[in-house]
């Protein structure tokens, strides 16, 4: 098991022997090519290479890893760090990192580390841009309120930003249109709430990670039910909210925007949530969650939007008992 903490110009290494957790060796290599072949040289074949994701450091020694035919496995932050936190170290180290990492992969089963195709990192940099550029233009429009005297100069960044925004919005859907992998943005466009911001996102993240289950994309979106029990009590059912947070969002604010339409099946839905005694953010978590659950079904099976369907109660444990996952003390945000 080969542990490996990455930083922008180096690879420090540790290998276990899987059994007994002996340390073999440990290394200090480039973050380049001619450091991944060192490792590669001296690494058996069948050992797992573990690591954290580091974004534009860790994704190019994955893939280069992967192209030479090695196993790498991903040690998801929030649990890996945990895990390192409770080892028995009064230091912390990259060589410490490292052996903590390998440890942790032979304590359970990672996930292979995912990959991007060419054409799903290009949509989701157009859409994490698009964030960064509407966000700003938001607070300028706030700040303009704010700043009067300074309002002209404030207008003329607004103009700019906008229309930055709105080439964005070109090329993504440009880019939508001309691959296949996404050929189901313009299907989830008729769901109701989801625009097309919100449909380009969905459907990059159905395209990168294949999901064979709707729960398994609802508990990626952070909107699975997060269980709470010790012996004989019974702790309250609560969204989880561990996943991909910006998805959340908009799935949150898709639900939210059912209740604008004259006619849904999703807001007749949040009245019937409503009904039961959810409070208005626990019953729109549950539209959230609904409209999850459509668009991996139209992207997986390739179908057109029904709403006759939409009320056709499924067979999922979780759907009896709505109201224990949703009437729990929920955050204002999603």
């Amino acid at each position: 098991m080969l542990g490996i903490d990455v930083s922008k110009k180096t690879l420090v290494c540790t290998l276990l022997a899987p059994d007994t957790q002996k340390i073999l060796w440990r290394k200090e290599v480039e973050n380049s090519e001619a450091g991944i072949a060192t490792l590669s040289a001296n690494v058996p074949a069948a050992s797992p290479w573990i690591l954290e994701p580091t974004g534009r450091y860790s994704t190019p020694v994955a893939k280069s890893a992967q192209a030479v035919g090695r196993d790498v496995r991903l040690a998801p932050s929030r649990e890996a760090k945990a895990f390192l936190q409770s080892l028995p170290h009064r230091a912390k180290t990259d060589k410490i990192d490292s052996h903590g990492l390998a440890v942790f992969g032979c304590s359970r089963v990672l996930p292979k580390y995912p990959v991007k195709e060419a054409s799903v990192e290009t949509l989701d940099q157009l859409l994490s841009a698009r964030k960064l550029l509407a966000k700003s233009v938001t607070k300028l429009h706030q700040q303009q309120q704010e700043l009067p005297e300074a309002a002209p100069y404030l207008q003329v960044a607004l103009a700019a930003l906008s229309a930055q925004v709105t080439a964005l919005d070109k090329q993504i859907a440009s880019l939508c249109q001309t691959t296949p992998a996404f050929a189901s943005v313009k299907r989830l466009q008729s769901v109701p709430g989801i625009g097309p911001v919100t449909s380009a996102a969905v459907t990059s993240r159905l395209a990168a990670k294949g999901f064979a289950h709707p729960d398994a994309f609802v508990a990626y979106c952070g909107l699975d039910l997060r269980v709470a029990d010790s012996g004989e009590k019974r702790g309250k059912r609560t969204v989880s909210k561990r996943g991909d947070a910006e998805l959340r969002r908009l799935l949150y604010l898709a639900a939210q925007s059912n209740l604008r339409c004259k006619s849904s099946p999703f807001k007749d839905q949040y009245e019937r949530e409503r009904a039961k005694g959810l409070s208005s953010t626990a019953a729109l978590v549950a539209v959230a969650r609904k409209l999850a659950k459509v668009c991996w079904s139209l992207h997986k099976h390739g179908a057109t939007y029904e709403e006759s369907r939409v009320t056709v109660q499924g067979k999922s444990p979780q759907n009896t008992a709505s109201t224990q996952i949703f009437a729990s003390a929920l955050d204002k945000q999603p």
